[in-house]
């Protein structure tokens, strides 16, 4: 499988394989949701807090003797079933992260890009550079290569200049290419990738069928 590669005017340049093994088949979407999952769940930032018995005000001395007044017995002020008491079981701030295997989130990447290669959605140029800073600049640009609502751009060495120009876009994403992930992937209608930031891409998703990491 082969994609044109275009230049910044939207004019076809050349070409640029991709590996069937990777992502001619089908993708595994069930990957892409246990990654996306997992990627809002990190930015979980769980600092919900309530006050336990321990922490309420009030003295920790029984009211009145446990027997012979008629009234419920209780043994202090602060008790969760009283107005102002603790809260039992209350949520406590913690971390919402856990562990993914690394091999699913390889795999998910894989998937992800392998739709967006099925939508026809990936669009592959020689080199993603900006003369000057200008978000008017930038904006023409990716309306040549048909930037669409969100859009994401990928590079193995972000140009400063453009990153100062698409920063104000709205919808527009400027990472590197280790840096992508599945979520980054699906939430764009648009990827707009450099040859060498795909070439790179593939190669991290080979290297880690091989090994089996």
């Amino acid at each position: 499988m082969t994609l044109d590669v275009v230049n910044d005017q939207n004019e076809k340049i050349g070409t640029v394989d991709i590996k069937d093994d990777l992502f001619a088949n089908a993708a595994k979407l069930h990957l892409v949701w246990e990654s996306v999952v997992h990627a809002n769940a990190a930015e979980h930032r769980g600092t919900h807090a309530t006050k336990t018995r321990a922490m309420v005000s009030g003295t920790g001395k029984k009211p009145w003797r446990q027997k012979g007044t008629g009234r419920a017995r209780v043994g202090e002020a602060r008790n969760p079933l009283w107005r102002k008491g603790g809260t039992t079981f209350g949520p406590q701030p913690r971390s919402y992260d856990y562990q993914v295997p690394r091999k699913v989130e390889r795999g998910a990447l894989k998937a992800a890009l392998a739709a967006k290669l099925q939508q026809q959605a990936l669009v592959v140029v020689d080199r993603l550079a900006a003369g000057d800073h200008k978000t008017k600049t930038a904006a023409e640009m990716l309306r040549r290569l048909g930037a669409d609502g969100r859009t994401l751009l990928v590079d193995t060495e972000p140009d400063p200049q453009l990153m100062l120009a698409v920063r104000n876009l709205p919808g527009v994403r400027f990472l590197e290419s280790g840096r992508v992930t599945p979520r980054d992937v699906m939430a764009s209608t648009r990827i707009i990738a450099t040859r060498a930031a795909l070439e790179r891409l593939q190669d991290v998703l080979t290297r880690e069928k091989k090994t089996g990491a």
